[in-house]
C-alpha cells in the first residue's frame, strides 16, 4: 500500500559512480562563499575545490579559510577549476551568475545567466561526467532546466536548490508564531522559487495537528489574513534582505549544505528541491519544486501529495509561469 505515496524517478534507477566526498563550488560571490563556509564547518567533503573567474579573490578566500582549518574537521581545500583540481568530483555546486538587483525579480535574471552557464557547463560535462549537479543560481528553476538541456545529464543528477530555503522560512515563521522549535513544523512551499510559489496549507501540521483543520474557504477572514501575512513574509524575504543589506547569503548557504548532506550521506531526506516534472499533477518537461526524496543518486523519487483544488491550480500556474519564460530562451 505504501508504494502509491511516491512516484519513482526512472533516471535514479541507473547507478551512478559516486565516490566519497569530493566537491566543486563554481561561483564565489556572497552566496558561493556562504555555501563554502557552511559546507566546511559541517564536514561535508574530504576535498573541496573553489572556482571563480576572479582568480586572485578565490586564492585569498582559500587562504583565509585554510588558516581556520585547525578549528575544523580536515578538508583539503583548493582553488582551481573542474578541468584541473575538480576532475571527477562527486558533486558540483553552481552558484555563478549575475547578481540580483534591488526590485529585480528572479526571472528577470534569466537571459544573463544562461550565457554564463554556457561557458561553465562544457567543462563540467567533460571533466565531471558522473557528478550530481546542484544548481543554486537564480532563477533556479529555469537554470536547473537549462542545465539539463545543455548537459544531457539524467534528470536525477540535476537538482536545483528550489524552495528548500522558502520552506525553511515558512517553518521558521510558524515556529516563531507558536513559540516552538521550527524543526517540529511540517510545512512546504512548492512551485517556482519566486513570485508564483505557494504554501501547501492543507498539509501543514505541528506534530500531526493540522494548522488548518478545515477547508481554506471555510476559514474566517481573520485567519486567512494571518496565514497570508506569514506567506507574504516568506515570498518577499529575499527582496527585503536585498533591500537592507544588498544580497542574501547565510540562509541559502545553510540550505545548500542541507541538500549536500542529504546527497553525500544518502540520508533519504524529503526536500523541496527543483527537479524535472514528468506527468505528476499533469505537468511535463519543466523544473519546479515539490517534496522529493534525495540520496546519493540525486533526486530519487517525488512525494505524491494530495493537494486540494486551490493548490493544484497554484502549482499549474507556477508551471505555466516558468514554461512561459523558458519558451523565450534560445538554447
Amino acid at each position: 500500500m505504501f508504494e502509491q505515496i511516491f512516484t519513482p524517478n526512472p533516471d535514479a534507477a541507473k547507478p551512478t559512480l559516486i565516490r566519497p566526498r569530493k566537491g566543486v563550488i563554481i561561483g564565489l560571490g556572497q552566496v558561493g562563499m556562504a555555501c563554502a563556509y557552511s559546507i566546511l564547518i559541517q564536514d561535508c567533503f574530504d576535498e573541496l575545490v573553489l572556482q571563480d573567474i576572479a582568480k586572485e579573490k578565490v586564492e585569498g578566500e582559500v587562504m583565509d579559510l585554510i588558516q581556520g582549518m585547525p578549528f575544523l574537521p580536515p578538508t583539503e581545500l583548493k582553488s582551481g577549476t573542474v578541468a584541473d583540481e575538480g576532475k571527477d568530483a562527486d558533486l558540483v555546486i553552481i552558484t555563478a551568475g549575475a547578481a540580483q538587483k534591488p526590485g529585480e525579480s528572479r526571472l528577470e535574471l534569466v537571459g544573463r545567466n544562461v550565457n554564463i552557464f554556457r561557458s561553465i557547463l562544457a567543462d563540467v560535462v567533460k571533466y565531471c561526467p558522473h557528478a550530481i549537479l546542484l544548481i543554486v543560481s537564480n532563477p533556479v528553476d529555469i537554470m536547473t532546466y537549462v542545465t539539463l538541456k545543455l548537459t544531457g545529464f539524467p534528470s536525477a543528477r540535476v537538482i536545483g536548490s528550489g524552495t528548500v530555503l522558502d520552506t525553511a522560512r515558512l517553518r521558521s515563521l510558524i515556529g516563531q508564531k507558536l513559540n516552538i522549535d521550527s524543526r517540529s513544523v511540517h510545512a512546504y512551499i512548492m512551485g517556482e522559487h519566486g513570485d508564483s510559489e505557494f504554501p501547501v496549507w492543507s498539509m501543514a501540521n505541528i506534530g500531526g495537528a493540522k494548522i488548518i483543520p478545515q477547508d481554506w474557504e471555510s476559514l474566517p477572514q481573520q485567519d486567512k489574513d494571518e496565514l497570508n501575512s506569514i506567506f507574504n513574509q516568506v515570498k518577499n524575504a529575499a527582496y527585503e534582505i536585498i533591500k537592507l543589506k544588498g544580497y542574501t547569503s547565510y540562509a541559502i548557504g545553510l540550505a545548500v549544505t542541507d541538500i549536500v548532506k542529504a546527497i553525500l550521506r544518502s540520508q533519504e531526506r524529503i526536500l523541496t528541491v527543483s527537479t524535472l516534472m514528468n506527468g505528476l499533477y499533469g505537468i511535463n518537461d519543466i523544473c519546479l519544486s515539490i517534496p522529493t526524496v534525495v540520496n546519493e543518486r540525486g533526486a530519487l523519487k517525488t512525494v505524491n501529495l494530495s493537494l486540494n483544488e486551490m493548490e493544484k491550480t497554484q502549482l499549474l500556474n507556477s508551471a505555466q509561469v516558468l514554461q512561459g519564460v523558458f519558451e523565450k530562451l534560445k538554447l
